[in-house]
């Protein structure tokens, strides 16, 4: 095993016993090295790839500190790792989030409180007669994550933002490319608002994964790549 990788191993233990909490400050790197048997450099090289994925936070003049841990902290790294996938790969993601999404959405429809439903009107009803393509996607970005944040878990509102966010390109060639997408996309919000409101789990499911399939099933036609089952 590379020692990069042994060291990144021994801290990761250590966290994983709860001999290091959230919050709480590494020893010092002299002290920390010989107590893993490691050498400084590799400590460091490890302590660095940690800190790129929010595990630990380095903080200049003060030492090097476990994150808090959260999932959206951990998990934000999975946008960046989207933004690197060329356009087919895309495609897998979209597949992902055609499952997640309307699981999370038919939580939300059980689990959100009336003031989170009220905000989640409000937003959906601020967008004008005529958006903008902007517009659109970002009131679309906004009703995606309050209602992935109405599922009530932590992990899985982490992982419907993490992949709502980078794919939006796709949405936006869509709002261009295809005719009658906007007001599509605007019908399908107010289906799946309506059903949120009704208290429908079985029916925001249903309209949350045709509104998500349908920008699966465009890409996949722009691409030329095979239809999933759906």
């Amino acid at each position: 095993m590379p020692v990069t990788d042994e060291a990144i191993d021994k801290i990761k233990a250590m966290i994983v016993s709860g001999e290091l909490r959230p919050g709480a400050r590494l020893p010092k790197e002299a002290d920390l090295a010989e107590r893993l048997g490691l050498s400084r450099s590799s400590l460091r090289e490890a302590v660095k790839a940690l800190s790129l994925i929010r595990v630990l936070d380095v903080r200049q003049g003060d030492g090097t500190y476990v994150t808090s841990l959260e999932p959206d902290l951990l998990l934000d790294a999975l946008g960046f790792v989207v933004d690197f996938h060329q356009d087919n790969t895309v495609l897998d993601f979209l597949e992902v989030r055609r499952i997640l999404e309307p699981a999370a959405t038919a939580m939300a429809a059980s689990l959100m409180s009336d003031e989170d439903i009220a905000r989640l009107r409000t937003v959906l009803d601020s967008l004008g007669d005529e958006p903008t393509l902007e517009e659109l996607i970002t009131n679309d970005l906004e009703f995606h994550q309050l209602i992935a944040a109405g599922s009530g878990n932590a992990v899985l509102c982490s992982l419907v933002e993490g992949l709502s966010g980078p794919t939006t390109r796709a949405r936006i060639w869509r709002g261009v490319t295809e005719e009658g997408a906007v007001s599509r996309t605007r019908e399908q919000h107010e289906a799946i608002l309506s059903a949120i409101e009704s208290r429908r789990p079985d029916l925001a499911q249903a309209w949350a994964t045709v509104h998500v399939a349908g920008v699966e099933q465009w890409l996949r036609k722009t691409l030329g790549s095979p239809v999933s089952a759906l």
